[in-house]
């Protein structure tokens, strides 16, 4: 089965499936009761108010990096790591309609920045404090991604098998391409169930284990939002009975 692909950087479509992953976090959103709100994400120490009010704060900071790539400058993504931090704490506790409306208008003001960028600023090169560099173009995958996998992180009815199959094809080699070379990160054979492509990650020495599954399942362990125990996992040709207990730990996510 060929998996239709997306160039990450080619802003325009990619700007669509972002406006459709935030439609659907949005009905996501607006359907969270008062009780929920509070109660635990699936990231560590993270309430789903802080999940929603990082989303919508996140909006905030593409549309700083746009605008300093449409003015030819560099720009920070937040002030400082304090500032961010402090603004995601103090919208984590608003109910579900203010999270809600807080969530569309910062889309809102994503998607103006994002429709009024002259054409040449899209080749500005951003340089992030953390070695990253990208072209501008990027900047709509990167929102893509940051509201898929915050979606799941909610914890409420949108899993990894819900993610569409062109941005799990587009993480999973992104995701690999990183791991590849992790030297401390023992050797994984990685199989797509659906479509038969293998993957490799991982460079210290050792046999490797081989972990079996569909590319959603794949993609949820590589991000860190599963833990494994749902692949079918081999060592030695010999099927593992605790999969999560075999698969090593994966760096986090940057």
């Amino acid at each position: 089965m060929t998996v239709p692909r997306i160039r990450t950087d080619d802003h325009s479509v990619v700007s669509g499936a972002a406006d459709d992953a935030t439609d659907r976090l949005l009905r996501t959103a607006s359907g969270v009761r008062p009780d929920q709100i509070g109660g635990p994400s699936l990231l560590p120490g993270w309430t789903r108010g802080h999940v929603l009010a990082h989303v919508a704060r996140n909006a905030d900071a593409l549309v700083r990096l746009l605008e300093g790539a449409r003015e030819g400058r560099q720009a920070d993504l937040y002030p400082s790591r304090d500032d961010r931090d402090r603004e995601i704490e103090e919208g984590a506790d608003r109910g579900p309609e203010e999270q809600a409306a807080d969530l569309e208008d910062s889309a809102e003001r994503l998607a103006e920045a994002v429709r009024s960028m002259p054409k040449k600023a899209w080749k500005f090169e951003i340089r992030l404090p953390d070695g990253r560099v990208f072209p501008a173009a990027r900047i709509p995958w990167m929102r893509l991604s940051e509201v898929e996998y915050h979606h799941v992180d909610l914890g409420l009815d949108y899993a990894p098998g819900a993610w569409p199959q062109p941005f799990v094809a587009e993480e999973v080699e992104s995701l690999v391409a990183r791991f590849a070379a992790e030297e401390e990160l023992p050797p994984v054979l990685l199989r797509d169930s659906g479509s038969g492509e293998e993957f490799r990650i991982g460079a210290a020495a050792g046999p490797a284990v081989t972990a079996q599954g569909p590319a959603s399942a794949l993609l949820a362990w590589l991000s860190g939002r599963a833990d494994g125990s749902r692949l079918t996992v081999h060592r030695d040709g010999t099927p593992v009975a605790e999969p999560a207990a075999v698969l090593p730990e994966l760096p986090p996510m940057r």
